[in-house]
């Protein structure tokens, strides 16, 4: 548990790094708690919907399910936005990488939403080509961020700071050995 509130104990902290553990449980809480907070605004009306449905034809099996959120879960995401943003710049110094790589898939859609609008006055199909292009390059520059976050840190110091699993408590790091 005391991986998973890190980044709240690191509010707004951009330097430094964090190692995969604490990232990875970070998102690993905010998914528990993004699902228990739809239930409860579903079942208190405040905006959240959760529904489920299974398939009737005999012999097969088939389940769906929808959750959303409400205001519950609309004002944590707002909560956790800042911290979000501050343990990804972390998690990027580990690799001994700029925390501005977090802004690397947004640079493509950028790029996609003014050709869109400018397919939109114009009609133009090459216009719409390079729209997908650019939705194409936002996907591979996602993955390619989803990749560094699941890269393992630079041993030893770097030029963010020293080396995380140096720095962890004894007995928080025989808790996930």
């Amino acid at each position: 548990m005391e991986w998973m509130i890190l980044p709240l104990k690191r509010y707004a902290q951009f330097n430094g790094r964090s190692r995969r553990k604490e990232y990875w449980m970070w998102i690993l809480f905010q998914v528990i708690v993004g699902i228990v907070l739809s239930f409860v605004d579903a079942a208190l009306g405040l905006g959240g919907q959760a529904t489920g449905a299974t398939s009737s034809v005999p012999g097969s099996v088939a389940a769906a399910g929808n959750l959303r959120g409400g205001i519950l879960s609309n004002i944590f995401s707002l909560a956790v936005l800042l911290p979000n943003i501050a343990v990804a710049v972390r998690r990027m110094h580990d690799i001994n990488r700029s925390g501005w790589y977090i802004l690397l898939p947004m640079v493509p859609v950028f790029v996609a939403i003014f050709a869109m609008a400018g397919s939109a006055a114009s009609g133009n199909m090459g216009v719409m080509i390079v729209a997908g292009v650019a939705g194409l390059a936002a996907l591979i520059c996602s993955i390619l961020v989803f990749v560094w976050y699941c890269t393992a840190g630079t041993p030893g110091p770097n030029r963010f700071g020293n080396d995380p699993k140096a720095d962890v408590p004894a007995d928080l790091a025989r808790t996930f050995e």
